[in-house]
């Protein structure tokens, strides 16, 4: 009995764990934070030491120049589509592969599983020549498409989704619902999107920030003239005068953040909340 109540018992945080997560905050949250600093200074204060602490008077001009200067508009916006069409669509072809991989028998999965694991081994750098070549051909040099198509599905979201569909999709739940009568759209859609909502939600977090502040290969098929995305955009701030604005850059830096941080207030409760009821088991 005394077991049973010591088990069920509440446990409560001390001073010390708020302590460390107050500093494991501050340390966290301080780069931001000096980011806005120095945007608000200008370019000869922010490469000075000491470094400036405290917010300065140029935060509104630096955040006019930083948007003019290079069209920031519309690299928000190119931005916005890329990230969120390769987040869905990874999310979505993910989760239809990581389905097979875990629950479908077929001949060969094991060895195309170990392919597809085996191409996250492969540096990127390698497939830029041909993947240059190939868009070149296409006519879609400086286009959004040359910066989606390759990146519409993950090596790492497949294996991501497979192995937590490996343990949070019982079998004899995709059997009952064959013997219902479900094709395997309507499993797909009934059974497994339910059940992989949780790690979709994270795949999805994931690969929208990693496709968001992604530069290699934008740079390379996009131009800042042209059509870029934000991280495109940032290479040609602050310069002029053989120099560079350090205060400008940082200050497109903070644009570029701004949406992100956004998008983590409004969705974040979301994201944890379904990860949450996924890691409780009935």
């Amino acid at each position: 009995m005394k077991l049973t109540q010591t088990a069920g018992r509440q446990h409560h945080a001390g001073p010390v764990t708020y302590v460390l997560l107050g500093l494991a905050a501050l340390v966290s949250l301080f780069p931001l934070y000096w980011n806005l600093v120095a945007a608000s200074h200008t370019g000869e204060r922010v490469v000075e030491a000491p470094a400036p602490l405290l917010p300065g008077p140029r935060l509104f001009e630096n955040l006019s120049f930083a948007w003019n200067q290079v069209d920031m508009g519309e690299a928000l916006v190119n931005t916005t589509v890329v990230a969120g069409l390769v987040a869905v669509s990874t999310v979505l072809f993910s989760t239809l592969a990581g389905f097979a991989f875990a629950k479908l028998p077929f001949r060969g999965r094991n060895v195309l599983l170990a392919l597809v694991v085996a191409t996250m081994t492969i540096p990127p750098q390698l497939s830029v020549i041909p993947l240059y070549q190939i868009i070149t051909d296409l006519g879609w040099v400086d286009q959004l498409q040359s910066v989606v198509l390759p990146s519409l599905v993950a090596a790492f979201g497949v294996f991501f989704m497979r192995q937590y569909l490996l343990e949070a999709l019982p079998v004899e739940l995709v059997e009952a619902a064959r013997v219902d009568g479900a094709h395997s759209l309507r499993i797909i859609w009934h059974v497994v999107f339910p059940v992989a909502r949780p790690a979709m939600a994270v795949l999805g977090m994931l690969v929208f920030v990693q496709a968001w502040n992604d530069f290699f290969w934008p740079f390379i098929a996009l131009t800042p003239d042209g059509n870029p995305t934000l991280q495109v955009a940032l290479a040609g701030l602050g310069s002029g005068n053989h120099t560079i604005n350090q205060a400008v850059v940082l200050t497109g830096a903070l644009i570029s953040t701004v949406p992100l941080l956004l998008v983590f207030a409004l969705l974040g409760k979301h994201i944890v909340g379904g990860i949450t009821s996924g890691a409780v088991k009935s």
